[in-house]
């Protein structure tokens, strides 16, 4: 399954960006997620979403100012990202794996794309 993201760039803190992953299977894939990694950081996970887009979950740290969907039409995940600071600013990473469910380990996630940056000047 390839994953490609896009989406990020420059933006002064309190600006909005919307992160896309296109993802490359026409039968679908199962749960998705976005981490996040800034430099001299480990990965950490930011929101997950299922199959069906019916359930999500965030990370405390952007919960209320993101907002993960996706549109299995357009073989398309979402991160709509508002109110954002200068500690979003990462190299972010879309993953899916073959389960429908959601999940916030990065183990649990066989298929990852290349990367977009945000950063966040203040």
């Amino acid at each position: 399954v390839q994953l490609q993201a896009s989406g990020g760039g420059l933006v002064q803190a309190g600006g909005s960006l919307r992160l896309s992953c296109a993802f490359g299977r026409p039968f679908g894939v199962g749960g998705m997620a976005w981490f996040r990694q800034a430099p001299g950081k480990e990965r950490e996970f930011a929101a997950t979403i299922n199959q069906s887009g019916g359930d999500t979950f965030y990370a405390n740290s952007v919960k209320g100012r993101f907002t993960i969907s996706r549109d299995n039409v357009k073989n398309t995940m979402y991160l709509q990202m508002n109110s954002l600071k200068p500690e979003d600013t990462a190299v972010y990473f879309c993953a899916a794996r073959n389960q429908p469910i959601i999940s916030t380990s990065p183990a649990d996630f066989i298929y990852w794309g290349q990367g977009t940056q945000v950063t966040v000047s203040s």
